[in-house]
């Protein structure tokens, strides 16, 4: 009998035409719902450490942070500037960069000085408060041996140097 029922021709016509009715939709609360939930919130402050021991050179400093939070971050803001006891330390130069990682090595930067760091996180939602600031060193210039004034005998020997250092200096090594 299926055979039989294809072989058929068969005429669909509709006897009459569909009516439909143009009805406008507002989903805009629908859209915001959909948005808050998709949004990512701005990041937390992150938390930058203390410098690390061997972390300077006289003319670098690596910098580390972190977060404590799992917020979603797609870059940092580490800004710096030398530490100043003047009193137009808010006039000191202020720099900023951008970095991906949770570190970043800073160069040319002058020998035994201070600088003062802090970090912001940010994604596409904006931008977290600022970390702490933390004051970081750089090492001292090595310093320049009086080559004149260098006196030695059997048992002893005098070696003078001078310092090339604006700030003073703890203490000196002096290698045999």
């Amino acid at each position: 009998r299926l055979e039989e029922f294809l072989k058929k021709e068969v005429d669909l016509e509709l006897s009459t035409l569909p009516v439909f009715e143009e009805r406008v939709i507002d989903v805009s609360e629908v859209e915001q719902l959909m948005d808050s939930i998709n949004a990512v919130p701005a990041p937390c402050a992150p938390v930058i450490n203390p410098q690390a021991p061997n972390a300077a050179t006289g003319t670098s400093l690596r910098v580390c942070w972190g977060l404590f939070s799992d917020d979603t971050v797609e870059c940092y803001q580490l800004c710096y500037k030398p530490v100043s006891n003047e009193r137009h330390s808010d006039e000191q130069a202020e720099h900023t960069l951008k970095v991906k990682e949770t570190y970043c090595t800073i160069t040319d930067l002058l020998p035994n000085t201070q600088y003062e760091f802090w970090v912001s996180a940010l994604n596409a939602s904006g931008i977290s408060p600022p970390s702490e600031r933390a004051v970081y060193v750089t090492a001292p210039s090595p310093p320049t041996i009086k080559n004149k004034k260098i006196r030695s005998c059997e048992n002893a020997a005098l070696v003078c140097w001078e310092s090339r250092d604006i700030n003073p200096v703890d203490s000196y090594t002096v290698e045999l």
